[in-house]
């Protein structure tokens, strides 16, 4: 068991206000993430993005209906939930949070204090929204952070990718795996990862991007 390592599992609800790219192949991925982490003892912890019903504390131009309830995420609702296929087993700890951020006004960091936790595995959806601040306020407070790539997505490949190269370029010690080469980690095997060593290793001109996206992904491939 790693002791000072918890899997912190994103937003992965029924809500479908988002259509997210390759949203079925990141649901397989988690699972198979999800059977490993267990069997070696690694602490699961999920966030749910939850909207109060009356509208309070909604952040500013949060879209509501005729009514002045929330479009999306209403508290009310099924869609709140995680979905079935990666439902929390017993015992394993759900916070939801009303922001952007699993951190922000919520008792997260709080929880891995008293668990322990240095070293924080990320995934979930979507990436360059929930994913990325909550990576960002997980490196604020000195976690290790390492994000598992395909058990991210967004709504185009665009927004997956460019928040990719934000994250590597700006979280000093980030590392990226995909769940695969994790799992190879997990086994003992020999693994590919990628791990930030200068900062915006990724600069690059808006014409560039395509190049720097394959840059990132010759990284964290074989």
């Amino acid at each position: 068991m790693k002791s000072d390592t918890a899997f912190l599992l994103i937003d992965m609800q029924k809500e479908d206000g988002f259509a997210v790219e390759g949203f079925d192949a990141v649901i397989d991925k988690a699972a198979s993430l999800l059977a490993a982490l267990r069997e070696q003892g690694i602490p699961v912890i999920y966030s749910k993005h939850v909207n109060r019903i009356d509208g309070v504390g909604l952040p500013n131009g949060e879209p509501r209906d005729a009514s002045g309830k929330p479009d999306a995420y209403c508290s009310t609702t099924e869609s709140v939930e995680i979905i079935d296929a990666l439902a929390p087993q017993a015992g394993e700890i759900v916070i939801e949070k009303n922001r952007y951020s699993s951190f922000f006004q919520s008792e997260l960091d709080a929880l891995l204090k008293q668990m322990g936790v240095k070293h924080l595995l990320i995934g979930g959806v979507l990436t360059d929204v929930c994913v990325m601040t909550t990576v960002f306020d997980a490196y604020f407070r000195d976690y290790q952070v390492t994000l598992l790539e395909d058990l991210c997505g967004a709504t185009t490949g665009a927004a997956h990718y460019s928040s990719l190269l934000i994250m590597a370029n700006w979280v000093y010690d980030l590392e990226i795996f995909t769940v695969e080469e994790y799992l190879r980690f997990l086994q003992g095997q020999e693994f590919v990862a990628f791990k930030a060593t200068v900062p915006d290793e990724f600069a690059h001109a808006p014409e560039g991007l395509v190049e720097a996206v394959s840059k990132l992904r010759a990284k964290i491939n074989k």
